[in-house]
């Protein structure tokens, strides 16, 4: 979200509002970033990764339903649509250590619709972009569309399983928790450390250190995984994190 179009001859009130969403939506993605990183580095359950990741949860949020909701003041309708995509990544992840184990609601079937319409609506803006003189569509590469239409299509086919299966439960529910939270902090750093080249000096823009913040959270990601899953294959003991419905 890089830019807001209001006319310059719009009231004052009108431009200091929507300066006011943007300067929220910069800080609570900055904030969601680095609070991110804090959640995936400390040390699972205890107190210190509780308040980072509820911070990281609340800021992306933040972030996402900004970028979401405004769309029609925004000249790049892939990453409106990618607000909306993120906002059901984060709501789903928190969801899923908050939900009883082996139990969904209304929640989880409501996630999955929306999920799913997001992917067809990256699908629409893909082939629109597909078919547009210079294969763009907001500015952005088509293939993004089809790209995030996929993973969307992913994640909304491993919820109807898990609907179908009637929830998730041990090491299942901590891995959808940790994925989940994990791509949502490497859509932050990589609109940020890859898609805003601008804020940063010239010296640094497109350097190994912007490129390698973009990606640490997909590195993350995969330790977590085998971490979750193979704990005694990566040398670890196996981890929890605090789940605080009542089971």
């Amino acid at each position: 979200m890089s830019h807001l179009l209001i006319s310059p001859d719009a009231p004052f009130a009108v431009r200091a509002a929507t300066t006011a969403v943007l300067a929220l939506h910069i800080s609570a993605g900055c904030t969601g970033i680095a609070s991110g990183f804090a959640a995936v580095l400390l040390k699972k359950g205890q107190r210190a990764h509780q308040v980072a990741g509820t911070v990281f949860f609340v800021s992306m949020l933040t972030m996402s339903a900004i970028g979401a909701v405004v769309s029609p003041m925004l000249d790049d309708p892939v990453s409106s649509t990618m607000g909306v995509f993120t906002f059901y990544v984060v709501a789903t992840a928190w969801m899923t250590v908050q939900r009883p184990a082996g139990q969904v609601g209304r929640f989880e079937i409501g996630a999955l619709a929306a999920v799913l319409g997001v992917a067809v609506t990256f699908a629409i803006l893909a082939r629109i972009g597909q078919l547009s003189p210079k294969g763009v569509i907001g500015g952005q590469p088509y293939v993004l569309g089809y790209v995030f239409g996929g993973l969307a299509l992913i994640m909304g086919g491993l919820d109807l399983r898990m609907i179908f299966r009637g929830g998730v439960a041990g090491v299942q529910r901590v891995a959808r928790h940790l994925w989940r939270m994990c791509f949502a902090l490497f859509v932050a750093s990589g609109s940020l450390f890859l898609g805003q080249p601008q804020v940063f000096p010239k010296f640094l823009r497109g350097s190994p250190l912007l490129i390698g913040l973009a990606v640490a959270p997909l590195a993350f990601l995969i330790f977590w995984m085998i971490r979750v899953r193979w704990p005694r294959r990566s040398g670890v003991g196996a981890i929890s994190l605090p789940l605080h419905a009542a089971e």
